[in-house]
């Protein structure tokens, strides 16, 4: 029998050739890693075939270099994180990816990004060649410096002397993803230092508030996120974060919500109750493919904020559901009593995530207490897969769905390092939260002891896949049991 290695580099070749036959049958190219990042170079990705196939080749090449690289370097791929962090920060505030795009191809040497973004060009060259040793940026000769697919993703697409000259309005008008990575390596970061005190002290170690974080020890102040960015002083980070997850939505189908539910097998007049809904964005392609439906959407934000963006965006895209009555907004706090009894479907995107177990015991519970016999839970959140085969596969559960396609041995089952996205957002969530995201496993756990079972995990897959899933639950007579995390 073949050697683990050898098995990993023949199911890497094998993947390379299925995705070159398929590639070339269908017109499509393989990215240039030296050339800047268009969406029209991940339309390759948009096939099933060659996006298994690329995460197959993933996987094996970091198993393979895991096998093959001196353990020590290995694992300060992970201890030295921090470093390359602060260095992709320095990067990103200074606007050298902006620089290096003016520049072209043949690159900007230090001197001449440090004479344009006013820092030190030593310092700035250290920066760029420990993130260059990673293919984000690239040397292409000493000192000199361009940038790569990988980084140009962190372009704004401005003029790099206005980012440079307003850097409080850097990421307005933007897609997103550098404001992202802003914030990610500021609020984030400095709570990362901070984790291990947490849990460390036992007034917080088991503590499910969420003032309780390690952001809140880096600050020094028992707040929460959103009381941070209260304070005058960091309006430019909130306004920053909310471009960022602006930038985060667009990474999924705008009609995500249409396949999260078999919303067509409802009867007419059927009310969906959109909980925490914001103003609706969700629920408006369902109130457009399924106009026989009532839909109410319930948030908290201050009425006159939710009335003007509800109003903004149901007035340009259907200005007759919200007259008609047919969509109703709601101010309404889901860790209160659910004022609608009996409806056909709760819809709760991305909210458990947001909360620790003990607040969404609170608001489950609220919604099992409102639900009739016929109410469908539907709860649309980021089902963290294991990094081991999922026995539920095998019979386990028997939960339709539950478990995620997983890759071909000995690769991890869940394509390792490919995937990381995920596991990325369940460590910010627990660093700004003291919140997470959860396996089928804990999800499953967390509803039955609040009185909700388990049915079934949608998952949209292919070239519309989405990093969302949904998990479909009905009421049971009685919780049963503590969950087993």
């Amino acid at each position: 029998m073949s050697s683990p290695a050898r098995q990993v580099l023949d199911l890497l070749s094998a993947s390379l050739s299925t995705l070159e036959k398929t590639c070339k049958e269908k017109g499509l190219k393989v990215p240039d890693l030296h050339a800047p990042f268009h969406p029209e170079t991940e339309a390759f990705r948009g096939d099933p075939t060659i996006a298994e196939a690329a995460n197959v080749i993933s996987a094996a090449a970091l198993q393979l270099a895991a096998i093959f690289t001196p353990p020590q370097v290995s694992l300060y791929h992970i201890v030295g994180g921090h470093f390359k962090s602060a260095a992709l920060r320095v990067c990103i505030e200074s606007s050298v990816t902006e620089i290096l795009r003016e520049g072209g191809p043949d690159g900007v040497h230090i001197n001449d990004i440090a004479a344009k973004n006013g820092q030190d060009p030593q310092k700035l060259g250290r920066f760029l060649r420990i993130l260059a040793s990673h293919h984000v940026y690239r040397e292409v000769k000493p000192n000199v410096f361009a940038n790569t697919r990988i980084s140009s993703m962190l372009d704004t697409l401005k003029p790099s002397q206005d980012v440079i000259a307003s850097p409080e309005t850097k990421h307005d008008g933007t897609f997103g993803l550098a404001a992202l990575a802003s914030h990610h390596l500021d609020e984030p970061f400095k709570g990362s230092a901070y984790a291990w005190e947490t849990l460390a002290d036992p007034a917080t170690v088991k503590s499910g508030e969420p003032d309780a974080s390690p952001f809140a020890r880096a600050i020094g102040r028992k707040e929460t996120l959103w009381q941070f960015y209260e304070r005058p002083e960091n309006a430019f980070k909130q306004r920053r974060f909310n471009i960022g997850m602006q930038g985060i939505q667009a990474l999924q189908p705008p009609d995500a919500s249409l396949g999260a539910f078999d919303w067509k097998g409802l009867p007419k007049g059927a009310v969906v109750v959109d909980v925490g809904g914001g103003v609706g964005t969700s629920a408006l392609p369902l109130a457009r493919d399924f106009p026989d439906l009532q839909i109410v959407v319930q948030d908290l934000p201050a009425l006159y904020v939710m009335f003007t963006k509800l109003a903004q965006l149901w007035a340009k895209e259907m200005p007759d559901a919200v007259k008609s009555g047919r969509v109703k907004l709601e101010a309404q706090d889901f860790f209160a009593p659910q004022p609608h009894q009996g409806v056909d479907v709760f819809f709760v995107k991305q909210i458990m995530h947001d909360w620790s177990d003990e607040y969404c015991s609170k608001i489950l519970k609220q919604l099992r207490a409102a639900a009739a016999p016929k109410t469908k839970l539907v709860m649309m959140e980021s089902v963290m897969p294991f990094a081991c085969h999922d026995p539920s596969a095998d019979g386990g559960r028997g939960i339709p769905g539950s478990v995620p396609r997983e890759a071909p041995a000995p690769l991890l089952a869940n394509y390792g390092a490919v995937n990381e996205m995920g596991y990325n957002a369940d460590i910010d969530m627990f660093l700004l939260f003291n919140s997470q995201e959860r396996t089928i496993v804990h999800f499953d756990d967390l509803l039955r002891s609040n009185g909700w079972q388990v049915t079934r995990v949608n998952r949209r897959e292919g070239g519309d896949s989405t990093f969302l899933q949904s998990i479909e639950a009905i009421p049971i007579e009685k919780a049963g049991g503590s969950p087993r995390l």
